[in-house]
């Protein structure tokens, strides 16, 4: 554990350390620790660059991982339910179709999805990245099996009786026993479409519209160019792993609510 808990948190650490210096301390002084305190100039310089570009490409992020990793759940959870808790003709097989889905890379995607949104001119837009993302096989599949287990048929049965029609029986019942699945499933979403690269890169070419991914690449590529754009760079990644971080720790503590719930049980 220790020998992990180095490997990813050091390059965490050396990112910290490197956004507090001036530029010309970065290669001449220790990389893993501080020389003179520069972070809140960094960020201001780092911030200002380009007419304010960088938040702008934050909250693009925020738009496309935060509203794209909420539908994706919503999706995956009414349709992993809908899959454990319905008997009709073809389940197994859609399921098995699903399954197929978690199994194909996203990358191999990205080319597909570029040229059905070209026959439809929507290249380049906001929807080009954000629709894709709301599709996630992988929490289909957990929910599935989540809900199969967690959710009680003799509790559904309880609120069809009372009178609960099936959607709302679905957001007042299952959605509470499936809270755990739900998070994990947000999370995994989340940070697959925060850290999207690939789809970006193919679909958008107005900077604009860039996540902060593509945003600090694409400064990454001028480095040789404008020499101040590395610590730019530097700073901007600093920034973009804290609203993974704020995530995580929001939402951590229900799956400490969900484990001890299974206890109980």
């Amino acid at each position: 554990m220790v020998v992990f808990t180095v490997y990813f948190l050091v390059p965490i650490w050396w990112l910290l350390v490197a956004a507090t210096k001036a530029r010309g301390d970065l290669t001449t002084t220790n990389a893993l620790w501080f020389s003179d305190m520069n972070l809140l100039e960094n960020l201001a310089a780092t911030t200002g660059y380009g007419g304010g570009v960088l938040p702008r490409w934050l909250l693009n992020s925020v738009l496309y991982a935060g509203g794209g990793a909420l539908l994706g759940t919503l999706l995956a959870g009414m349709c992993g339910y809908a899959l454990a808790k319905y008997r009709f003709p073809g389940r197994e097989l859609v399921f098995n179709v699903v399954l197929g889905g978690v199994l194909v890379p996203a990358t191999a995607l990205a080319l597909p999805l570029f040229l059905l949104f070209s026959q439809i001119n929507a290249t380049n837009t906001f929807w080009s990245v954000f629709l894709p993302s709301i599709v996630s096989p992988f929490g289909v599949y957990l929910t599935r099996i989540f809900a199969a287990s967690a959710v009680p048929e003799e509790l559904l049965e309880a609120a069809r009786l009372d009178g609960s029609g099936e959607v709302r029986t679905f957001f007042t019942v299952a959605v509470r026993l499936m809270f755990p699945a739900l998070v994990t499933v947000f999370l995994f979403q989340f940070v697959a479409i925060w850290n999207n690269f690939f789809l970006p890169l193919i679909m958008l070419r107005d900077e604009a519209l860039f996540p902060v991914t593509l945003g600090l690449y694409n400064w990454n590529t001028q480095v040789n160019q404008v020499p101040e754009l590395r610590l730019y760079v530097l700073t901007g990644a600093l920034l973009s792993i804290v609203p993974l971080i704020v995530v995580f720790l929001l939402l951590q503590r229900f799956w400490r609510g969900g484990l001890g719930s299974g206890a109980l049980k």
